[in-house]
C-alpha cells in the first residue's frame, strides 16, 4: 500500500510501505476512515527533533476493524474504533490508577497516515462505537483520539474547575482543544493567549472569554492586569517551548497549576521559582484512552464538535502539502481522508 514516510526535515513522501499485518495475538489492523497532521509532527518536519533514518508517520486514527490477533476479545471486525496516540493495556497498574499513557507495556502509535494501520495491544488501546458514525461525525472522532484528549488532559491537569479563570498559552489545535476542555469543565473565565486571527475566532467560538495577543513579559503582565494583579487559577501549556512554560507560570497566581501538554523542547524549569511562588506543574502525555469513551460519547450525541479545529481537509496523498500549510501557518490542523 501507500503510505507517509518522512525522509528529512521537510521531506514528507507518500509512497509504498508494506502492507500492515498482524504480528503479535494482541494486534488488530483497522482500515482508517480519516487521519490527520499533529502539530507534534512538525518537530522533526522541522528539524527540531532528531530524525536518524525514514520514519512512518501518523498517530492520530479512527476507522474500521478488518483483522484481529486471537487473542483479542472487546473488538472485532466491522466495528467502528478509535484509538489513543499512545498504545496499552488497559490493565496494568498505571493504567488502573488512570494513566494508561505510562502502561508497563507502552507503545506510541505510528504508521496512522495511510489507508491501513496496525494498532498493538487493540483490547486496551481501542474503544468500539455501537452504531457507525455518520461520514460528518468522523471529523469529531478523529479530533477526540489525540487532540481534544490532550486539551482535556491540560485543563485537567491545570485543575480547572467550575467557576475558575483559566488561562490557554498555545493557540494551536491542542491549545484550541484546552478552550474547549475549560469551558466543558465549567470555567467562568477562559483568556486565550493568541496572535492569530482565525484561531480566535475559533477560540472565542469553543468558549474563550478573552484574548490576549501579546506574549513574554508583556503577555503576563496583560493577565495579571486583567484578574486584578492576582493572575490564573489555571494555565494550559500548549507548546512546549521555553518562552511558552515562563509565560505560563508567569500567568498562574499562587496556589495556582500549570497544566502542561507540550512536548518540551529545550525547557528547564528553576525549583526556587516554584517554591517561592507556591505554584504547581503537572503533565506529561495525555491518558486519552480515559476519556475515550466519555468524548466519544459527547460527540455522538452532538454535545460537542472538535473537528471544527481541522481547517483544512486533503486527499491522502496531498499530505506533503498538509505538512507545509501547517509549518507556514496557513492551516491549524490538516485532516487527511483515506
Amino acid at each position: 500500500m501507500l503510505g507517509t514516510v518522512m525522509h528529512a526535515p521537510g521531506d514528507v513522501r507518500y509512497e509504498t510501505v508494506d502492507d500492515p499485518k498482524i504480528l503479535k495475538p494482541t494486534d488488530a489492523i483497522i482500515r482508517l476512515s480519516a487521519t490527520c497532521i499533529c502539530g507534534s509532527d512538525l518537530w522533526p518536519y522541522r528539524g527540531a527533533q532528531p530524525l536518524d533514518e525514514p520514519m512512518a508517520m501518523g498517530h492520530e486514527y479512527c476507522g474500521v476493524v478488518e483483522e484481529v490477533g486471537s487473542e483479542v476479545r472487546n473488538v472485532r471486525p466491522g466495528q467502528f474504533v478509535v484509538g489513543s496516540f499512545v498504545l496499552s493495556d488497559n490493565t496494568c497498574p498505571h493504567c488502573r490508577f488512570g494513566y494508561p499513557s505510562s502502561c508497563e507495556q507502552r507503545e506510541f502509535m505510528t504508521g496512522a497516515q495511510a489507508p491501513y494501520a496496525r494498532v498493538p495491544l487493540a483490547d486496551g488501546t481501542l474503544v468500539a462505537t455501537e452504531n457507525m458514525p455518520t461520514n460528518d461525525q468522523i471529523p469529531h472522532m478523529l479530533a477526540v483520539s489525540d487532540v481534544l484528549g490532550t486539551g482535556y488532559y491540560a485543563a485537567e491537569a491545570a485543575g480547572v474547575k467550575e467557576g475558575s479563570t483559566a488561562v490557554v498559552v498555545g493557540d494551536g489545535a491542542v491549545g484550541l482543544m484546552g478552550v474547549l476542555s475549560a469551558k466543558l469543565m465549567g470555567a467562568e473565565r477562559i483568556i486565550a493567549m493568541s496572535r492569530h486571527e482565525s484561531r480566535q475566532k475559533l477560540a472565542l467560538e469553543f468558549g474563550a472569554t478573552d484574548i490576549v495577543e501579546t506574549r513574554g513579559e508583556e503577555g503576563v503582565a496583560a493577565i495579571k492586569e486583567m484578574t486584578n494583579g492576582v493572575g490564573a487559577d489555571a494555565v494550559l501549556e500548549c507548546v512546549g517551548m521555553q518562552e511558552s512554560m515562563d509565560q505560563a507560570l508567569g500567568c498562574a497566581r499562587p496556589g495556582g497549576a500549570v497544566g502542561f501538554v507540550g512536548v518540551p523542547h529545550g525547557v528547564t524549569i528553576a525549583g526556587d521559582g516554584l517554591f517561592f511562588h507556591q505554584k504547581r506543574l503537572f503533565g506529561g502525555p495525555a491518558p486519552v484512552r480515559r476519556y475515550l469513551p466519555k468524548l466519544m460519547d459527547m460527540v455522538l450525541k452532538s454535545e460537542m464538535q472538535p473537528g471544527k479545529v481541522f481547517d483544512l481537509e486533503l486527499p491522502i496523498d496531498q499530505v506533503a502539502e498538509g505538512y507545509k500549510a501547517m509549518d507556514e501557518r496557513r492551516a491549524i490542523k490538516t485532516l487527511l481522508r483515506v
